[in-house]
């Protein structure tokens, strides 16, 4: 080739490259801060970009209690858009600290009542609901023989000593929500009593809620308390467990999205929740949860019961929100001891 037909094919890769810089610093970059699943996130970006291809993502992913401290600490110098894919309780406590842009996404007559901030514009909407459940791995109990547990005052039997794992309610919002649910359905003193009682057979509270039941699953313990999408997904893969749902009942927290106040890219964020309860979204939720904050748009999920949102409990988020800081103190206080290393 000749020295000037290179000269023209350099200029035609360097327009390319000029044209694709200038069409990707057209797009709106937007910072959301989640505790959405790594493995959900490729899937719920790829729905949102299909219908706003204009928009970027900037995903800050960390377990509820860490993106939830992580937010408080930057609430003087904000750098999130938007909070999606965090637990309510924690949208509860942004909203509290006036940390929460109040927006009604499109469609949101959809979404049930119990599902979202009852505040008309609500601070921030559901997504999704994840409950309670125990991973039992049955190889592992029969070498001991270990019983299936039935009830959570179950897992109070000494035999199971050092056979239990659960999450940090501090780092995770599915042992937050573990926490708050036994407080509120036998009462403080009980309550307390039976996480006295428990901690005796637990082995370590882990900095994750989905690291409980791999650890089940991988056979490190017989059980891990944990939450259905994650057990779900270990028994699909071959994970010698079955899923237990206590008989008393299940705490359950919302996946929720919000806003942060204060963001100079409020168009985009607005986007995004509308999004965030498109039918479109919903669907993608429905192929992880079994309950959807559009009930009528869930669906069936393989090894959960079709009753399973009857047998979620009732759930004060309010309560657990304006009570967290003097919760975990208290749990701290008693249970620290056994936690993972961070």
């Amino acid at each position: 080739m000749n020295p000037r037909g290179l000269v023209w094919k350099s200029l035609a890769t360097v327009v390319a490259f000029a044209a694709a810089g200038a069409a990707a610093a057209q797009k709106t970059q937007l910072t959301v801060y989640t505790a959405l699943e790594t493995d959900q996130l490729k899937a719920y970006q790829e729905g949102f970009y299909k219908a706003n291809p204009d928009i970027e993502i900037t995903w800050v992913r960390d377990s509820t209690g860490v993106i939830t401290a992580k937010l408080l600490a930057e609430k003087a110098n904000p750098k999130a858009d938007v909070v999606m894919g965090v637990a309510a309780t924690s949208m509860a406590v942004f909203d509290a600290q006036g940390m929460l842009e109040a927006y009604a996404p499109a469609g949101l007559s959809r979404i049930d009542a119990k599902y979202r901030d009852p505040n008309n514009p609500p601070t921030w909407v559901g997504m999704d609901v994840y409950g309670a459940t125990i991973c039992f791995n049955t190889v592992e109990a029969k070498k001991r023989n270990l019983p299936k547990p039935e009830t959570w005052k179950d897992l109070a039997n000494p035999v199971y000593k050092g056979q239990i794992v659960m999450p940090h309610p501090a780092s995770s919002g599915t042992g937050f929500f573990d926490v708050t649910y036994w407080l509120q359905s036998m009462g403080e003193a009980e309550g307390w009593k039976y996480m006295d009682a428990l901690h005796q057979n637990i082995a370590q509270y882990m900095h994750s809620g989905s690291r409980p039941c791999a650890s089940a699953g991988n056979g490190e313990y017989v059980m891990g308390i944990t939450f259905e999408y994650r057990a779900h997904r270990e028994k699909a893969s071959g994970k010698p467990i079955e899923l237990v749902f206590p008989k008393e009942g299940l705490g359950w927290e919302l996946e929720a999205a919000g806003i942060y106040k204060g963001t100079k890219n409020l168009a985009a964020a607005k986007k995004l929740m509308d999004w965030s309860i498109s039918d479109a979204a919903m669907a993608l939720y429905a192929k992880n949860f079994a309950v959807v904050a559009v009930p009528s748009l869930s669906q069936p999920i393989p090894d959960i019961p079709a009753d399973y949102a009857s047998r979620l409990a009732k759930n004060d988020f309010a309560w657990a929100a304006k009570n967290r800081d003097r919760i975990l103190a208290e749990w701290s206080k008693r249970y620290e001891s056994k936690a993972a290393p961070k």
